[in-house]
């Protein structure tokens, strides 16, 4: 079984949810304390072992491709400053043995589409498609998420989707799965549908922004056509792998954090600002002062 050393970033997206703050900057920018969305994605890929992040990206896109550059006059100047520990931060950004691939998609056509136009790259291996929109919690003591998924795709040798239950009424704005039981956290996929209507969702299990896919899906993504949305779905190709394959359902240990929506990216705010090892402390008794 091959090891899955490429993951996908689809950061095409226009975050029309955070305009205006996204007019000018992508939202996978936007800062959770001192780093941006994307790198908090970033980092948990190459936790699991990832060396290669295949970027999609579109226009006004071109910051995230600065972000993970080398800036030499910044760290020219951080070095004559003394500044060792913020310089260390800038080269921790993307670690040494680490690659970064950007591909234009050249239309907004969905994320399956995006997903399709990593297939240069990616070829004839699995990989991982992260969204940087939901940032993944966990404990010290617990692996990344995308850590935890490898892990299932190692001993099943089958796709892996990440999942928790959602609330009915919020089925319309998620893939949902109907699964099968198989073994501790994990669930045997026999449906998938893309933004069901609470009345026909066949479930409350939400697909959240972590897979782990066969390179079969590919093929299925080039055949499937447009779906919900006038768009190329990946829970379309999903379902066309899944008459082929075996695909898993993994309800992953730890806290995701729907930074798509504001609510959401206020309550990562303040999580990873109470778990910032230099304000932590400080920021939890202004919390507690202002009760």
């Amino acid at each position: 079984m091959n090891r899955v050393r490429k993951a996908v970033f689809p950061v095409a997206g226009l975050g029309t949810r955070f305009l205006p703050a996204t007019k000018a900057q992508p939202k996978e920018m936007l800062p959770i304390v001192d780093k941006p969305l994307i790198q908090y994605a970033v980092e948990e890929a190459v936790a699991a072992g990832i060396t290669e992040l295949v970027f999609i990206t579109g226009r006004n896109k071109r910051a995230i491709e600065d972000h993970f550059d080398t800036a030499h006059e910044l760290e020219m100047e951080l070095e004559a400053g003394g500044k060792t520990a913020l310089l260390e931060v800038l080269h921790n950004a993307v670690p040494k043995g680490i690659h970064c691939i950007y591909i234009r998609q050249p239309a907004p056509l969905g994320l399956g589409h995006a997903v399709l136009c990593a297939r240069p790259v990616i070829g004839n291996e699995p990989f991982a498609v992260l969204l940087a929109d939901d940032l993944m919690d966990v404990e010290q003591s617990q692996k990344p998420v995308l850590a935890q998924m490898l892990d299932v795709y190692k001993e099943e040798g089958a796709s892996v989707l990440a999942v928790q239950d959602v609330p009915r009424e919020e089925t319309r704005q998620y893939g949902i799965v109907s699964a099968r039981p198989y073994k501790e956290r994990l669930e045997l996929v026999d449906g998938i549908v893309e933004k069901p209507q609470p009345d026909k969702a066949p479930s409350t299990l939400g697909v959240v922004g972590r897979y782990v896919l066969s390179n079969r899906i590919f093929d299925f993504l080039d055949s499937v056509g447009k779906g919900a949305g006038g768009e190329i779905q990946l829970t379309d190709g999903i379902a066309a792998l899944m008459q082929h394959e075996k695909v898993m359902a993994y309800r992953f240990a730890g806290r995701r954090f729907d930074c798509g929506s504001k609510l959401g990216y206020l309550q990562a705010t303040v999580a990873m600002g109470l778990k910032h090892p230099e304000m932590g402390d400080a920021f939890a008794r202004y919390l507690d002062e202002t009760r």
